[in-house]
């Protein structure tokens, strides 16, 4: 069996991102003659920030927001949520939007962006104080979605993995891809590569992997749906993550897959030269699928703060992911006592 993880785990895990305001309609257009549209407080990192906090791991954020009454409701808003929100940078014009029809995800064509000249989006270099934004943080935690939104944006995140590696601070990247973000005449390739190159966590999938870090697939991985090749090729990829990146010390992969009879959900973690294998989901009914990997990625900080055994980071950071499905928000409300009745009633 593995040993536990030995982390300083004193102090704060920082998430960085741009904080995003979810509009959610109904698909039939009822909320026209409702005069009513759900609205949910989310983002990639703010999803993980909340759930860490929910979870009683000292949280931080950081995002930029402009000075107005929305984001001061929005700040008191994360403040209730334990969320260290000192470190926010105040400036810019507006916050971002999206909009995404009830129980779709981010991958669906659906999805309408709203993000253009954000507070965030209009970010530069040279502006932030990172000693000050990175003071008493242990782990920093972004997403590729950050330089997705244009040039500036992926040269804050250089800037930001640069100044926490200086300090000796822990990385963790989400590979999350979103083709309607890459719009300024950059591939993923020509950005995500550097930035990974400071990270000691990779988390994403095979597919992700292939199209933003370069790590290629056989071309009938595209043809199945048997999970002992998906297993076989998660390895393969994690091995040349490890060997193409350095520094980095795990790699995760989830595995969700859509059926009309409902979700089939597992994911791996690859850790000392070995492929550990989460307990496997499954069900017919979900409500909402936003955030369910962020979820799992707050599941696995969660597990290595903790210097817990690493095929249990795995399963509790799977099951977290898995009640995700069930929540009808952005962040999580499933508490540690939830997620581990749910890894009971699976045993």
């Amino acid at each position: 069996m593995l040993k536990p993880i030995s982390i300083f785990n004193m102090g704060k895990v920082l998430s960085f991102g741009e904080l995003l305001l979810r509009i959610c309609p109904d698909g039939d257009g009822e909320w026209l003659a409702e005069n009513k549209l759900p609205i949910y407080v989310g983002g990639a990192e703010l999803n993980v920030a909340t759930a860490l906090a929910l979870w009683d791991i000292p949280s931080a954020y950081f995002t930029a927001l402009p000075k107005n009454f929305m984001a001061e409701q929005i700040i008191g808003y994360m403040d209730n949520c334990k969320i260290d929100t000192s470190r926010i940078y105040h400036g810019g014009d507006r916050i971002g939007l999206y909009y995404l029809p009830k129980g779709k995800d981010l991958k669906n064509a659906g999805v309408i962006y709203d993000r253009a000249n954000s507070a965030f989006a209009a970010l530069k270099t040279n502006r932030i104080n990172w000693d000050n934004v990175l003071e008493g943080v242990n782990w920093f935690h972004f997403s590729a979605i950050c330089p997705a939104l244009n040039q500036d944006a992926a040269d804050v995140c250089l800037e930001a993995v640069k100044a926490a590696s200086e300090r000796g601070i822990t990385i963790s990247i989400d590979l999350n891809y979103r083709a309607k973000l890459w719009q300024y005449g950059k591939n993923p390739l020509e950005i995500i590569p550097q930035l990974a190159q400071y990270c000691d966590l990779i988390m994403g999938n095979i597919w992700a992997t292939e199209r933003m870090l370069g790590i290629s697939l056989p071309e009938f991985i595209h043809e199945t749906n048997d999970k002992n090749t998906y297993l076989e090729q998660a390895k393969t990829s994690s091995e040349e993550i490890s060997k193409q990146y350095i520094k980095c010390k795990w790699v995760a992969n989830t595995f969700r897959f859509d059926y009309q009879k409902g979700i089939k959900y597992y994911t791996t973690l690859y850790i000392n030269n070995e492929l550990l294998v989460s307990k496997e989901y499954n069900s017919e009914k979900f409500l909402d699928k936003v955030g369910s990997g962020d979820c799992f990625m707050a599941g696995l900080i969660y597990g290595f703060y903790q210097n817990n055994n690493p095929l249990d980071i795995l399963n509790f950071a799977t099951a977290a992911a898995f009640n995700k499905l069930f929540i009808p928000s952005d962040c999580t409300t499933a508490t540690v006592a939830d997620v581990k009745q749910t890894l009971s009633t699976h045993d």
